[in-house]
């Protein structure tokens, strides 16, 4: 049973190694086993093809997502809530950048995952939601509370597309990690006009801190 389990965690870390570095569409189960040094039929123990892969990929993401990001416990925690969830949904976006990289496609193939991915994305909304009224509890920001969700489903649609928009941009360039730090940093200007004139400084302390790990910007 313990082999069984190492096996199949192994075929998930190899798709996804091989998803992010050659595309979901370019990688085909045959080239998982190769990679591996296991037999086709021996992959196929585990999942009936590519598309389970992917859903269980996914849920490997929703699941980590689902315990990594989590609303604010108090006013006094809501600009750390704020940096957190940047630093946890992005660093979640490069290891699952093939995802991201090919959204609506993959979606499109798998009507269950499509599905799934929505499910995901209500909590996520909510989520976010509850971290901007904290902010705006806290007086870390002023914004209008029926303006929010608004503004949490902006938030998401970059968090959603910044990979994708990247390739799009910067085709000659190989994706990096802080790559992705650079769309933390968009996802913070999008909050910052509401901040508060006593919050500001403590905004701006963020968007250096997030601009020395992103490096040089890729745009």
């Amino acid at each position: 049973m313990d082999k069984k389990l190492r096996t199949r965690d192994k075929i998930l870390q190899a798709s996804i190694e091989l998803f992010n570095q050659q595309g979901e569409r370019a990688v085909t189960t045959n080239h998982i086993a190769a990679h591996l040094g296991i037999s086709p039929g021996n992959l196929y123990y585990h999942f009936r093809n590519k598309e389970d892969i992917v859903r269980h990929i996914f849920k490997e993401y929703a699941k980590l997502l689902e315990s990594r990001v989590q609303p604010p416990k108090g006013q006094s925690e809501a600009l750390d809530s704020l940096a957190q969830y940047l630093d946890v949904v992005f660093e979640l976006v490069w290891r699952f950048h093939f995802f991201y990289a090919n959204l609506p496609d993959i979606l499109s193939r798998d009507a269950a995952l499509q599905q799934d991915y929505l499910n995901v994305q209500k909590v996520v909304q909510s989520r976010v939601v509850s971290v901007l009224q904290a902010l705006n509890q806290a007086q870390v920001v002023a914004i209008s509370e029926a303006d929010i969700p608004d503004l949490a489903h902006t938030i998401k649609m970059v968090v959603s597309f910044w990979v994708s928009y990247l390739k799009t941009q910067c085709p000659e360039h190989q994706l990096d990690k802080q790559h992705a730090y650079w769309g933390v940093i968009k996802v913070l200007l999008l909050v910052k006009p509401y901040a508060t004139v006593q919050a500001l400084p403590r905004f701006e302390r963020l968007q250096r801190h997030f601009t020395e790990l992103a490096g040089e910007a890729p745009l």
